[in-house]
């Protein structure tokens, strides 16, 4: 297939980016991990991101950005929107070169990312929390900009931003010496994927490039196979860092052509991971951070025996949103079920349940419960934790046989949000 390279960054223009980054972004490492390879018959290398000074990759774009503006464009500072890294970046760079920077943010961004914006713009920024998610925050810092003349900062769709993120390409190949079969890059916006693409489509074409989105903010994977920028209705936001409605378009027109395919995550999956990372490996990640790591076990099959390089795009994780991260990977694997119980009024009826409908390693992790008088039943909604996922029918049957069962929530979202 013939590769239209007239959006592609220019080799140069990122080399030139990589020297004007040297005293602002890390050399991360490119670390090979033992326990992923050996878990998936794979030379697996970790090129760790969350290791830059902002905890992501997003200062290199932001700060070769925000470099390359004129003293005009400076001159009523610059305005950008953020779900939370680029922010950092950006509060950074303004910090560093005394610039004034206006940072919308949407509303549920998590405190950590906030906090952190705060700690790297300190005087020289103002934070604006507003919509719900990163497009909503984006139309207003446009509105914004245009009224006060100020200079927009784009998180992924701009040719500098994608010259920044780029540089990781070169540092990649840079540090590793052999073949590399398979890059796994994490996809939001696009702009990382389009720069470090752009790179290996040139320098190390043989490379096969895997883009990974979340399963609830799949806008590059409907956009690839629809073949024009899709603008999805909604989105999950959990994976913050890279749910987005709409890609760049600059990162389509370069994407299309550099990747070799995308595919999606569960975000069940994704927290599964993290949990990993953590306990296995002491490394923090986001949820953003987790994605490439997290597609191995669908890929395992094919990089069986191969050089494979995963991406960790970034660690600013929010420590208050664990519960959810651990709820979520149990639910993913099937061993957190919620349920409506009916209970019989009638004294002993909880005893039954606990002694003789329960597994042996069955445990009872949530229940609300609010005895109504004048009914036979009355119901609870009742969380339980298994140990393996197929003591699940087992426990139904129980259930159903005994009189028990009322609702399987797992399978009922928006009613289990309601009684949860």
């Amino acid at each position: 297939m013939k590769i239209d390279t007239k959006y592609f960054p220019k080799i140069e223009n990122i080399v030139t980016a990589a020297n004007n980054l040297k005293d602002v972004a890390v050399t991360t490492p490119l670390q090979e991990n033992l326990r992923l390879s050996r878990k998936y018959g794979a030379n697996v290398f970790l090129k760790r991101e969350d290791l830059q000074i902002v905890r992501s990759y997003k200062i290199r774009g932001a700060f070769n950005k925000i470099s390359s503006l004129s003293e005009n464009e400076l001159a009523n500072g610059v305005v950008t929107a953020s779900a939370g890294n680029h922010a950092q970046g950006v509060a950074y760079s303004c910090n560093k070169l005394e610039i004034r920077g206006t940072i919308f943010m949407p509303a549920p961004t998590p405190k950590q990312k906030i906090e952190q914006v705060k700690m790297f713009g300190g005087s020289h920024i103002e934070i604006v929390l507003i919509g719900d998610t990163f497009d909503d925050a984006a139309r207003e810092a446009q509105a914004f900009c245009e009224s006060k003349k100020a200079t927009y900062v784009p998180p992924f769709d701009d040719q500098k931003v994608i010259e920044g993120q780029g540089t990781i390409g070169l540092e990649i190949l840079n540090q590793y010496n052999s073949n590399i079969d398979y890059l796994i890059l994490p996809v939001g916006g696009g702009g990382l994927a389009a720069g470090v693409s752009a790179v290996f489509k040139t320098l190390s074409p043989k490379t096969k490039i895997i883009g990974i989105e979340p399963t609830g903010a799949p806008s590059m994977s409907q956009s690839i196979a629809e073949g024009k920028l899709v603008t999805l209705d909604e989105i999950e936001k959990f994976v913050d860092g890279a749910a987005v409605k709409r890609v760049g378009a600059l990162n389509f027109e370069i994407c299309k052509d550099t990747l070799h395919r995308m595919e999606t995550v569960a975000e069940g999956c994704i927290c599964q991971c993290i949990l990993n990372l953590y306990n296995k490996d002491a490394i923090v990640v986001e949820p953003a951070g987790a994605l490439t790591i997290a597609a191995l076990n669908q890929m395992r099959d094919e990089i069986k025996n191969k050089n494979v390089v995963c991406l960790i795009s970034g660690s600013n994780n929010d420590i208050t949103r664990t519960e959810e991260i651990k709820e979520r990977a149990l639910l993913h694997r099937g061993l957190k079920h919620y349920f409506v119980i009916r209970f019989p009024q009638r004294a002993g009826a909880l005893k039954e349940f606990v002694s003789e409908i329960l597994g042996a390693e069955d445990d009872i992790t949530y229940f609300q419960y609010s005895k109504k008088h004048n009914r036979e039943n009355g119901p609870a909604v009742v969380g339980i934790e298994l140990k393996n996922s197929e003591d699940l029918q087992p426990l139904m049957n129980r259930l159903k046989s005994r009189n028990f069962f009322g609702e399987y929530l797992n399978e009922k979202a928006d009613l289990m949000d309601l009684l949860i």
